[in-house]
């Protein structure tokens, strides 16, 4: 049965199908510039049907963007866990910011709920809880005001790699978060060594 007969009998697989398709569409384009028509050929269905589960564009790029930070809040939790088991150390949170901004959807979603939050008070306190969660990871070994800096310079080197369309050099991000959190070269290098 193909996945657009199996759609027509399942409205939540049709309705997941046109909230997936919008999600991908901001990624790609921008939360303000999608449209139902847009949505509707991604998703492969009949223009009707995106009013039919959102009765305006706005209930769907909401529907689109909860799903899109549903996305972020799961690599999150994957990332505290590592850094819960292996500890905050430079050398660790480079390799993993690193490793993340290879990943140019998961880049681009950011990206997306990130700009989004700027005019949605609901996403900005989901934002804003992503980087408060970092901090309480690093607080207790690093001390609340280093904590907050790393967490700072994390968003920064995100939204460069936006700006210059490439990610920092590695070794470029353990070198600064090494000086932000007041770990000495020596220990840095160590950190490095053991995880290599």
């Amino acid at each position: 049965m193909s996945d657009t007969v199996r759609r027509k009998r399942d409205p939540e697989m049709r309705r997941l199908a046109i909230v997936t398709a919008a999600a991908e569409l901001i990624t790609e384009v921008g939360v303000d510039a999608i449209t139902h028509r847009m949505v509707a050929a991604r998703a492969d269905v009949p223009l009707g049907a995106t009013t039919q589960y959102f009765d305006t564009l706005d209930d769907l790029r909401d529907a689109a963007l909860q799903l899109l930070a549903s996305h972020v809040g799961e690599r999150m939790a994957q990332i505290r866990e590592v850094i819960t088991e292996h500890g905050a150390t430079p050398a660790l949170l480079a390799e993993l910011i690193h490793t993340a901004l290879a990943d140019e959807a998961s880049v681009q979603a950011d990206r997306a709920v990130v700009t989004a939050a700027v005019h949605d008070p609901r996403l900005r306190a989901l934002a804003r809880n992503w980087s408060e969660e970092l901090v309480g990871i690093f607080a207790p070994v690093h001390g609340a005001d280093r904590a907050e800096a790393a967490a700072v310079f994390i968003d920064g080197v995100l939204w460069h790699a936006q700006i210059h369309e490439r990610p920092l050099e590695q070794h470029l991000i353990q070198s600064a978060l090494a000086d932000i959190l007041g770990v000495t070269e020596t220990a840095a290098s160590a950190s490095l060594t053991s995880t290599a």
